[in-house]
């Protein structure tokens, strides 16, 4: 039977707003989690980071504290390498690299190591507010096959205004791509990851009595925790074991994330139509979030012990520690 080493860990959390000595509340149970494990956490300021202060925001961080975890709301890639460096000027550092973080982070530094797994897509970089003319945005979708497709950035999409700024039924139609990627633009507002980027609409559906996306958690490039994705009004998950599906998809997955080579990754996986599982987005396990129905010690493993490889899931829909 696989074993599990412990270790010590420290956390960064982003600070509640209104209570600077205290953990964001969306963050408090881990963070308490983490400090029962052993683990420390401490606190930085985000409002100050997305500010533009660095400096500001580790003024919590004591000298020498070592390598540490960040574990927190989003951090545009250029405030996450200011936060790197903030850091070690204090002697201390991120054990995921900003090159790391911004390639798990953002679509175009993973969408090659992924492809096959995950639907064709194409990005063109623009700024908050600049929004592709026409011709460019035909041309993007001339790369991608025919038919329907998903507009977001390098980050995020706008599922929750699906019709509005998400969903376009036909590449085809370039006066509907355009209205669709305006309003998409429109709505980030200043918050516009990168650029914009098309990915092609695969039919997905729910698997019975499970979340209809799950969240596969990858540390040094293993599987180590499965969850319902944060927005599933369920938290039971396929058993990563059992479900010859996933059973069939978690090699090639595994293999993409250690060819992406960060040391701490999430893939959201959805189940096409067909009876495949398919990689519908890659991110830095870090800014990542947890279903409020995990098992928050068995996620703290994961920052604080050497874990044991994958195993079946427990009710909570989590793989147990």
């Amino acid at each position: 039977m696989a074993t599990t080493t412990a270790t010590t860990a420290t956390v960064l959390y982003c600070r509640d707003p209104l209570h600077e000595r205290r953990a964001d509340a969306h963050f408090a149970a881990e963070a308490r989690q983490l400090r029962a494990a052993g683990g420390t956490a401490l606190l930085i300021d985000h409002d100050a980071l997305l500010a533009g202060d660095a400096e500001r925001a580790v003024a919590r961080v004591p000298d020498g504290t070592g390598a540490v975890w960040y574990r927190g709301w989003m951090i545009p890639a250029g405030g996450y390498a200011a936060l790197d460096a903030a850091l070690r000027r204090r002697g201390s550092e991120l054990r995921v690299s900003p090159e790391a973080y911004r390639r798990a982070h953002e679509l175009p530094g993973w969408y090659e190591t992924f492809a096959g797994l995950t639907p064709v897509s194409g990005w063109l970089p623009a700024g908050p507010g600049a929004v592709p003319d026409p011709e460019g945005l035909s041309a993007l979708a001339a790369g991608l096959p025919p038919g329907a497709a998903v507009v977001k950035d390098y980050v995020k999409s706008r599922k929750h205004e699906w019709h509005e700024a998400c969903y376009v039924p036909d590449l085809a139609d370039p006066a509907a791509l355009h209205r669709v990627v305006a309003r998409f633009v429109e709505l980030q507002g200043e918050f516009l990851a990168g650029g914009v980027v098309l990915r092609a609409f695969e039919p997905f559906v729910t698997p019975e009595a499970a979340a209809a996306e799950v969240r596969v958690w990858w540390r040094d490039g293993a599987p180590r925790l499965v969850t319902a994705h944060p927005d599933s009004p369920v938290a039971e998950v396929p058993d990563p074991t059992l479900d010859p599906a996933l059973v069939a998809v978690l090699p090639p997955v595994r293999a993409a994330v250690e060819a992406l080579g960060c040391p701490f990754v999430t893939t959201d996986l959805a189940l096409r139509a067909d009876g495949v599982w398919r990689v519908v987005e890659v991110g830095d396990g870090q800014v990542s979030d947890l279903h409020r129905e995990a098992d928050q010690a068995a996620f703290v493993s994961l920052l604080t012990a050497d874990q044991a490889p994958l195993r079946a899931p427990a009710a909570s829909g989590t793989t147990p520690a």
